[in-house]
């Protein structure tokens, strides 16, 4: 296999895996909303693995590039280098996708603050009413409205 044909092979597969991320991250923020905790922390599990394969690919990606020109290049370099006009192309899509995994991070931090906030609203509402700590409530809760 020629040295780019390596590459290639490698940042498709980079670029599948940021695709099932970017899935995995929208899957979720239906789960934020949805306050769905159950799947939220099984894609948080399938998050960590793709994350993982991720790291894995890209580090596969480093040696290949490192052993084939004997330094660390952009793929623009490399394509300047070798002729090969399409992994401009996969620069491209790569940086499209890492723009759209981290438009997604930000939004889904966002959600996730947002919920923290209402359950911290919600416990200290019942901590405050001694709701939570079983206080000597005697089936009757009384307004301060009159």
């Amino acid at each position: 296999m020629k040295p780019v044909e390596a590459i290639t092979s490698i940042l498709t597969e980079q670029i599948s895996s940021c695709k099932v991320l970017l899935g995995i991250l929208q899957r979720e923020r239906s789960c934020l909303v949805d306050l769905n905790a159950d799947s939220f922390e099984e894609l948080s599990k399938e998050k960590d693995t793709i994350m993982l394969r991720m790291r894995l690919l890209e580090e596969e990606r480093i040696r290949l590039v490192r052993k084939f020109f004997e330094k660390e290049l952009t793929l623009k370099e490399i394509s300047a280098l070798t002729g090969d006009t399409s992994l401009l192309d996969i620069r491209s899509t790569l940086l499209s996708l890492a723009q759209s995994v981290e438009e997604l991070n930000q939004f889904n931090r966002l959600l996730i603050d947002r919920s923290l906030s209402y359950i911290r609203s919600t416990v200290n509402f019942f901590n405050y009413h001694e709701i939570n700590q079983g206080g000597s409530s005697k089936g009757t809760l009384l307004s301060a409205e009159m």
